[in-house]
């Protein structure tokens, strides 16, 4: 089974002072880092090192042992509770993850089971339904896909794969998707 642990994060936002509401004195504050997962997509709350800046976009080590950047979880952070910075950053970070990791991805399209006898996982994602999923299935009959571009190709009128992928992580992160696909919580 994998390994359910995020091991590496991207920032979505950092505020050296912590969260403005916090009305501790300022010595008292911490910096707070939001970040997203690579592989699970698990929004997480992180206390950085003392002197440590972090920037959006930035990679960061949060598995087991020594860290350089990051001092501690403080654990999950519900969508609702992301600072603006780290909502416009969010499309964006997500879509980088899935165009770096192509192939995590395109497996999904081509293992996607039925879900029962009305639904298929293919029609989860926002903008396919039972028309896109039949050709996805006939067309993944003759041969595996290979990458975005060759489904894109072969399958009539599809739909951006990664910005399909990207639409439903953010769905999935909102909390408003019975089944999940691709985030863990």
């Amino acid at each position: 089974m994998e390994d359910r642990k995020e091991e590496t994060v991207i920032i979505l936002d950092f505020l050296p002072n912590g969260y403005p509401l916090d009305n501790r004195p300022l010595h008292l504050k911490t910096g707070i880092a939001q970040a997203i997962g690579k592989n699970h997509f698990v929004l997480l709350e992180l206390v950085p090192k003392r002197g440590v800046f972090l920037t959006a976009s930035e990679e960061a080590y949060i598995g087991e042992g020594k860290r350089d950047k990051i001092h501690h979880i403080s654990g999950k952070l519900p969508m609702q509770k992301l600072t603006e910075t780290a909502k416009s950053q969010l499309e964006y970070i997500i879509k980088d993850i899935i165009g770096k990791n192509e192939s995590k991805f395109i497996d999904f399209f081509n293992k996607a089971q039925p879900l029962g006898t009305r639904m298929h996982q293919l029609e989860l994602l926002p903008g396919l339904g039972k028309k896109h999923m039949w050709e996805i299935l006939e067309a993944r009959d003759e041969k595996p896909f290979e990458s975005f571009a060759d489904l894109k190709k072969r399958v009539k009128l599809m739909p951006d794969p990664e910005r399909t992928i990207a639409k439903r992580i953010v769905k999935e992160l909102e909390g408003k998707e019975k089944h999940r696909i691709f985030v863990d919580v």
